[in-house]
């Protein structure tokens, strides 16, 4: 046996190029010094080069990388790397890998060929071997050092899990209240535990030494059972068996104040008091179960007051309410609370831009964050949330988070609890409607935020032309749609004998029940006798329709609303684009720009069940959208809509000449609604 013990040698080569053709340390004349490997260039699997104490553990053999360097981008050369350790008997083993050449700056991953005894340091070095047979110096002389690490496959034991909140006996608040979970392990060699909830992505968080603590928070954001699975990991990155936590998450805390404000005193919390400035009515948003509001009428007594403190501005907190701006464009306080000092602790409302409009704004503890321009006479819902866990502001407006979240500081907040007005330079009296204003000790999580925002699309109206009587379809709250000439109802009609009778040949089906609306493009189309939706705010329109020709002439319209001289939108096929589009304008007139939403679609030509055409104008997104067949086809921005005094048009839309684009085919089941109808339900709106 060698003196120096036993000695192996395994080859390893990743750069299938030149090999080695001469014997090392042997160098030809016309071959220039080597570089010796920088200690920096060597990784020992995912860690840097390291020795002693800072060796790392690893759970399996490593791969060893070796970068080499030379300023001569043509000096080809391969590594050459030598690992030794001692074994059990005490003789220290030592085994050479080699690679192929490559040239510089190739790194080479080689992994061991032979057995590695685990829990015993190993060392490796590195040198550069290059074609004739010249070698550097290894990697550990002069100013290098070794490489070093150990193998440990012992799996740790099973972490535990212990809550401050969450246990797993009953269920617990809740919905956007934090608790912690702290893990520990019986192995004193964990370095990291890798945790995940349901249904999220697996993370790690690491104690601050190994085998100590480690805490997560959570904020459950919805609720129902919910379970931790945890692993503890070990310094060679050996996990152990997975331990689950399971526990029972309540909805979230109600309000510590409510105020429906249809009068001073309905609602829960502290009561508030009206000044003579503040009348109640039973105007509120609609789609929503809210029935009343106070109306401010923006001078010095137009606010209420609880005359004591709502908000603890030190611990987390939320703000809102539905609110309608009888004006916007200058500073007005929705809610606001007294700090000791003559100023409001937090204000939430109305703040001027430099273009001269507002934004939606919520400022406390020397930050702000805004977004979501007003509209005035517009109900909005506006929650501003302060979460002390992160020291962070958020704003919603209509149950979308709004501007950039924002650090801030806790205040204290001893004085009184305002709506419609400030202290200090915190915003001037709110003019407009203040509804269901709402109080939290918790942060209110997106998903909540939606739900308060939530408004339940309101039929504006449903034709389908099964029971025309005298000219006109009834089914809208704005009246019937009347037929004017042109325009025909075709009735299917079921012949029994029909299917008995091999020589009869059954009629073509109405495209949804019995019967449909038939135009002739020329002059036929269908009218309500006023505007159905408001078309400066949220709406729905659809209905199901088939071009009779297969290469119609120009444009056809099938749904628009309008004014004297222009559309506000109109729904129509352009058989220059193969498309169905959505067209919305910012005003009426021949200067008035078009916003289009459009999707690729053949024409009908007269056959099968044509296609479903919905379109919606979803306001407090500035978003138009097109959908063909149930399926989202295209939307666009939009922010310019106004409000089209003009009845519904089936049929037709108004060009520059006048009205024009007359359909030439059949609709069916015409579709109206105040707001916004969501996707899922866009499809169903054809039966």
């Amino acid at each position: 046996m060698n003196v120096m013990g036993r000695r192996g040698r395994g080859v390893v080569a990743l750069a299938a190029v030149a090999l080695l053709g001469a014997t090392p340390g042997v160098a030809s004349a016309a071959e220039t010094p080597l570089p010796q490997p920088r200690v920096e260039d060597l990784r020992t699997g995912y860690s840097a080069c390291a020795q002693g104490d800072s060796a790392p553990y690893v759970g399996e053999k490593p791969q060893l990388e070796v970068t080499l360097r030379n300023p001569d981008a043509w000096a080809w050369a391969g590594a050459e790397i030598e690992v030794w350790w001692t074994d059990a008997e005490g003789a220290e083993r030592r085994e050479t890998l080699t690679t192929t050449a490559s040239i510089p700056g190739t790194p080479f991953r080689l992994t061991p060929s032979f057995d590695i005894p685990a829990d015993t340091l190993v060392s490796w070095r590195a040198r550069a071997v290059g074609e004739h047979g010249a070698t550097s110096s290894w990697s550990d002389e002069a100013d290098g050092h070794l490489c070093q690490f150990r193998i440990d496959t012992e799996h740790p034991e099973p972490a535990t899990i212990t809550s401050d909140r969450y246990d797993d006996t009953a269920w617990h608040d809740g919905v956007g209240v934090y608790g912690g979970f702290t893990f520990d392990s019986p192995s004193d060699d964990v370095v990291a535990y890798r945790y995940r909830f349901t249904g999220e992505s697996e993370r790690t968080v690491e104690p601050e030494e190994a085998g100590g603590l480690a805490t997560i928070r959570l904020m459950p954001q919805e609720e129902g059972p919910d379970s931790l699975t945890v692993r503890a990991v070990d310094r060679a990155g050996n996990p152990s068996t997975a331990v689950t936590h399971r526990f029972l998450v309540a909805e979230g805390r109600a309000p510590v104040a409510h105020w429906k404000l249809t009068d001073a005193s309905a609602g829960t919390g502290p009561a508030l008091r009206a000044e003579d400035g503040v009348t109640f009515t039973d105007a509120g948003p609609y789609g929503t179960d809210v029935t009343g509001s106070a109306h401010l009428d923006g001078a010095g007594n137009g606010y209420l007051t609880t005359d004591a403190p709502v908000v603890d501005g030190e611990k987390t907190f939320a703000v809102g309410g539905w609110v309608r701006p009888g004006r916007t464009g200058r500073a007005m306080t929705v809610a606001s609370q007294d700090a000791g000092d003559g100023t409001s602790a937090f204000t939430l409302g109305l703040r001027p831009t430099a273009d001269g409009d507002a934004d939606w704004a919520f400022t406390f503890g020397g930050a702000t964050v805004a977004g979501g321009g007003p509209e005035t006479g517009d109900w909005a819902h506006v929650l501003g949330v302060f979460d002390t866990e992160d020291d962070t502001l958020r704003l919603y407006v209509d149950g979308k988070a709004v501007g950039e979240p924002a650090k801030a500081d806790p205040v204290e907040a001893p004085g009184a609890f305002q709506l419609g007005r400030a202290r200090g330079d915190g915003g001037q009296r709110w003019q407009g409607d203040l509804a269901d204003v709402r109080v939290w000790d918790r942060v209110v999580v997106g998903a909540e935020a939606a739900t308060l925002a939530q408004r339940e699309p309101q039929d504006a109206g449903a034709w389908d032309f099964e029971s025309v009587t005298d000219g006109a379809a009834p089914g809208g709250a704005n009246g019937p749609l009347t037929l004017h000439d042109g325009a025909t109802v075709f009735r299917y009609v079921d012949d029994p004998d029909c299917w008995i009778d091999p020589d009869c040949v059954p009629g073509p089906p109405a495209l949804v029940g019995d019967a449909h609306l038939e135009l002739d493009g020329s002059t036929g189309h269908a009218a309500t006798g006023g505007p159905v939706v408001d078309t400066s705010g949220s709406f729905t329109v659809a209905a199901q329709v088939r071009l009779a020709d297969r290469e119609p002439a120009g444009p056809m319209t099938v749904l628009s609303q309008g004014g004297e001289h222009g559309d506000a939108f109109k729904v129509r096929y352009d058989p220059a684009a193969h498309a169905w589009q959505l067209v919305v304008t910012d005003g009426e007139g021949t200067d008035a720009e078009e916003t289009v939403a459009s999707r690729i679609v053949a024409a009908d030509g007269g056959k099968g069940d044509g296609h479903h055409i919905a379109v919606v104008h979803d306001d407090s997104a500035d978003t138009v959208r097109l959908y063909v067949d149930g399926q989202l086809g295209d939307e666009a921005s939009f922010d310019a809509p106004w409000s089209a005094e003009g009845p519904l048009q089936v049929g037709r839309g108004r060009t520059a000449d006048g009205w024009g684009e007359y359909l030439h085919g059949a609709v069916d089941n015409v579709r109206a609604f105040t707001g916004v109808v969501d996707a899922e339900r866009i499809p169903r709106l054809r039966y």
